[in-house]
Protein backbone atom coordinates (compact mmCIF):
# COMPACT_ATOMS: atom_id res chain seq x y z
CA UNK A 1 0.00 0.00 0.00
CA UNK A 2 1.23 3.45 -1.10
CA UNK A 3 2.77 5.65 1.85
CA UNK A 4 0.34 9.18 2.61
CA UNK A 5 2.03 12.02 1.55
CA UNK A 6 3.92 14.01 4.20
CA UNK A 7 2.35 16.81 6.70
CA UNK A 8 5.28 19.20 5.25
CA UNK A 9 4.15 18.99 1.52
CA UNK A 10 0.38 18.76 2.95
CA UNK A 11 0.64 22.46 4.56
CA UNK A 12 3.20 23.62 2.02
CA UNK A 13 0.22 23.04 -0.73
CA UNK A 14 -2.27 24.50 1.49
CA UNK A 15 -0.38 27.24 2.17
CA UNK A 16 0.25 27.89 -1.63
CA UNK A 17 -3.96 27.61 -1.89
CA UNK A 18 -4.30 30.21 0.55
CA UNK A 19 -2.14 32.37 -1.04
CA UNK A 20 -4.49 32.26 -3.85
CA UNK A 21 -3.21 30.17 -6.22
CA UNK A 22 -5.85 27.60 -7.99
CA UNK A 23 -6.32 24.13 -6.97
CA UNK A 24 -5.53 23.05 -10.32
CA UNK A 25 -2.16 24.74 -10.34
CA UNK A 26 -1.49 23.59 -6.77
CA UNK A 27 -1.94 19.99 -7.49
CA UNK A 28 0.51 20.52 -10.33
CA UNK A 29 2.64 22.17 -8.54
CA UNK A 30 3.24 20.02 -5.94
CA UNK A 31 2.69 16.95 -7.74
CA UNK A 32 -0.63 15.57 -6.50
CA UNK A 33 -3.85 15.08 -7.39
CA UNK A 34 -6.37 18.02 -7.13
CA UNK A 35 -8.91 16.10 -5.13
CA UNK A 36 -6.08 15.12 -2.54
CA UNK A 37 -5.72 18.97 -2.14
CA UNK A 38 -9.86 19.80 -1.75
CA UNK A 39 -9.14 16.56 0.60
CA UNK A 40 -7.07 18.05 2.68
CA UNK A 41 -8.53 21.45 3.34
CA UNK A 42 -11.92 19.88 4.11
CA UNK A 43 -9.27 18.27 6.56
CA UNK A 44 -7.69 21.09 8.18
CA UNK A 45 -11.14 22.81 8.35
CA UNK A 46 -12.98 20.15 10.24
CA UNK A 47 -10.42 18.82 11.96
CA UNK A 48 -7.66 21.34 12.29
CA UNK A 49 -4.74 19.71 11.15
CA UNK A 50 -3.54 17.69 8.80
CA UNK A 51 -1.52 14.16 9.60
CA UNK A 52 -2.30 11.45 7.53
CA UNK A 53 -5.01 8.72 9.52
CA UNK A 54 -4.23 4.94 9.85
CA UNK A 55 -4.37 2.64 7.00
CA UNK A 56 -7.60 0.74 7.10
CA UNK A 57 -7.13 -3.16 6.97
CA UNK A 58 -7.65 -6.16 9.83
CA UNK A 59 -5.54 -6.74 12.37
CA UNK A 60 -2.22 -9.32 11.85
CA UNK A 61 -2.97 -12.67 12.81
CA UNK A 62 0.16 -13.02 14.40
CA UNK A 63 0.50 -9.59 16.38
CA UNK A 64 3.86 -7.40 17.08
CA UNK A 65 3.67 -8.33 21.15
CA UNK A 66 3.70 -12.64 19.42
CA UNK A 67 6.95 -11.80 17.71
CA UNK A 68 9.42 -13.47 21.08
CA UNK A 69 7.08 -16.11 20.83
CA UNK A 70 7.50 -16.55 17.26
CA UNK A 71 11.03 -16.54 18.09
CA UNK A 72 11.34 -18.60 20.28
CA UNK A 73 9.18 -21.26 18.56
CA UNK A 74 11.64 -21.04 15.53
CA UNK A 75 14.17 -21.47 17.58
CA UNK A 76 12.63 -24.71 19.51
CA UNK A 77 12.14 -26.11 15.90
CA UNK A 78 14.32 -24.81 13.44
CA UNK A 79 14.10 -27.56 10.93
CA UNK A 80 10.24 -27.72 10.84
CA UNK A 81 8.20 -26.89 7.59
CA UNK A 82 5.78 -23.70 7.52
CA UNK A 83 3.16 -26.20 7.69
CA UNK A 84 4.40 -27.86 10.79
CA UNK A 85 5.06 -24.27 12.45
CA UNK A 86 1.55 -23.37 11.39
CA UNK A 87 0.30 -26.47 13.17
CA UNK A 88 2.55 -25.36 16.28
CA UNK A 89 1.20 -22.28 16.50
CA UNK A 90 -2.71 -23.50 16.60
CA UNK A 91 -1.99 -26.08 19.30
CA UNK A 92 -0.01 -22.97 21.19
CA UNK A 93 -2.06 -19.75 20.88
CA UNK A 94 -5.26 -21.45 19.42
CA UNK A 95 -5.00 -18.96 16.03
CA UNK A 96 -4.92 -20.85 13.10
CA UNK A 97 -2.80 -18.88 10.69
CA UNK A 98 -1.67 -20.17 7.04
CA UNK A 99 1.42 -20.99 5.42
CA UNK A 100 1.80 -18.11 3.40
CA UNK A 101 1.03 -15.84 6.72
CA UNK A 102 3.48 -17.61 8.85
CA UNK A 103 5.69 -16.90 5.68
CA UNK A 104 5.57 -13.41 5.82
CA UNK A 105 5.67 -13.45 9.41
CA UNK A 106 9.28 -14.88 9.34
CA UNK A 107 10.16 -12.73 6.67
CA UNK A 108 9.00 -9.71 8.76
CA UNK A 109 11.11 -11.05 11.92
CA UNK A 110 14.02 -11.44 9.54
CA UNK A 111 14.17 -15.59 10.32
CA UNK A 112 14.95 -17.57 8.14
CA UNK A 113 13.43 -20.88 7.34
CA UNK A 114 16.23 -22.42 6.07
CA UNK A 115 16.66 -26.56 6.53
CA UNK A 116 19.52 -28.46 7.35
CA UNK A 117 21.29 -30.54 4.15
Amino acid sequence: MPRAYAVDLRERALRAMASGMPAVEVALVFDVSKPSVFRWRRQQRTCGDVTPGTSPGRPRPIPAKAEDAMRAQIAAHPDATLAEHCAQWANDHGVTVSATTMCRTLARLGLPLKKRP
